[in-house]
């Protein structure tokens, strides 16, 4: 009689601590549910398929935040971000357009962050990032300078070439206009190898001699786009002709408005044009004011909220064109009041 009461109690044990143990089972594998579903919803969370409610995180390299156009790149992606409360848009640039290995460290970070979603990147050596870049599935979209990748889905900036002829040709006949019987032009560059700057150079020339003018390449002054360099370069060419010359073209406003500025004054460059690029508030006034003479307008702001734009919509399974157009336009002095109002609107 006690060894089956023995029996029964061990009995009653066993199926005591069996109950438990079946207890335990359910609690343990609640939390794996949830995170699989955590898991499931991550992709409706960081944006990578379809939906206007999602929430994405677009990183923006650009080549530099420390001049004017540029603040125009940043206030339109920014711009995007305010229009679109479930985008985050941060961006960020190099000190200088010769930052180059600080641009490319900031690209590789970006690259590894696995909280980013997508990409809009201003190359300043499109040949490094390529390789940067090379088997990213992240949509990635260049701006303002193109990236000869197959990762890379879209480039919206200005036909560089074209814009350049535009001013070319709008500089070349206005210096006719001042008096100017042989139409001979130096340019005064930004950074030599540079893919926008040389299509810059390519569409001054064939402006030039579209009109007629003389494009003095061998002459050509590089000032890696920095306007304290473009004083040097500007002085050598002075010196270098002192008879004068018609047109003076630069890869940006900043250049063209330092070597007016340093024209200034020297009796044979009077009627000279100064053609500068990028259409920047500061342009306006230096134009209004009688120093450079005209840009050529590239729409900065357009560019920045169209590149945003571009990832969000490849995030959401649209397909992109391979180049969008911001389009440009000439600014001079029947001009350039309105311009800067524009401009201004943009960064109030």
């Amino acid at each position: 009689m006690k060894k089956f009461l023995a029996l029964i109690l061990t009995l009653a044990m066993a199926l005591s601590l069996a109950a438990c143990g079946g207890g335990d089972k359910p609690a343990d594998s609640a939390p794996a549910d949830n995170g699989g579903d955590q898991q499931q919803s991550q992709p409706a969370d960081s944006g990578s398929s379809g939906g206007g409610d999602e929430s994405y995180n677009i990183s923006v390299i650009l080549k530099t935040t420390a001049s004017e156009y540029w603040s125009y790149v940043v206030a339109g992606a920014e711009a995007y971000g305010k229009d679109h409360p479930n985008v985050t848009v941060k961006v960020k640039g190099a000190t200088s357009e010769t930052a180059y290995d600080e641009q490319l460290n900031m690209i590789e970070t970006d690259m590894n962050n696995a909280d980013i979603d997508g990409y809009v990147i201003a190359p300043l050596q499109a040949d490094m990032v390529t390789t940067i870049i090379a088997g990213q599935t992240k949509p990635i979209v260049a701006v303002d300078t193109d990236i000869d990748a197959p990762e890379v889905l879209s480039f919206v900036g200005t036909g560089n070439e074209a814009a350049a002829k535009l001013g070319g040709e709008a500089a070349a006949k206005l210096a006719k206009e001042r008096g100017w019987e042989e139409i001979k032009c130096i340019e005064i560059c930004g950074v030599q190898g540079d893919s926008t700057n040389e299509a810059r150079k390519a569409g001054y020339k064939a402006g030039i001699e579209a009109a007629g003018g003389t494009f003095l390449e061998d002459e050509t002054q590089y000032a890696n786009a920095e306007a304290n360099q473009a004083v040097a370069c500007m002085e050598a060419i002075m010196q270098n002709h002192p008879e004068g010359i018609a047109v003076i073209c630069a890869n940006n406003d900043d250049m063209a408005m330092a070597a007016a500025r340093t024209a200034a004054g020297n009796a044979a460059y009077e009627n000279t044009v100064f053609l500068g690029f990028d259409g920047i508030q500061s342009a306006c006034n230096s134009i209004l004011a009688g120093e450079e003479t005209m840009s050529v307008c590239q729409e900065g702001y357009n560019m920045g909220y169209e590149s945003v734009a571009s990832v969000v919509r490849a995030l959401q399974g649209e397909t992109l064109d391979e180049f969008v157009d911001a389009g440009a336009s000439i600014v001079d002095p029947d001009t350039a009041q309105a311009r800067l109002e524009q401009l201004q609107g943009y960064l109030a």
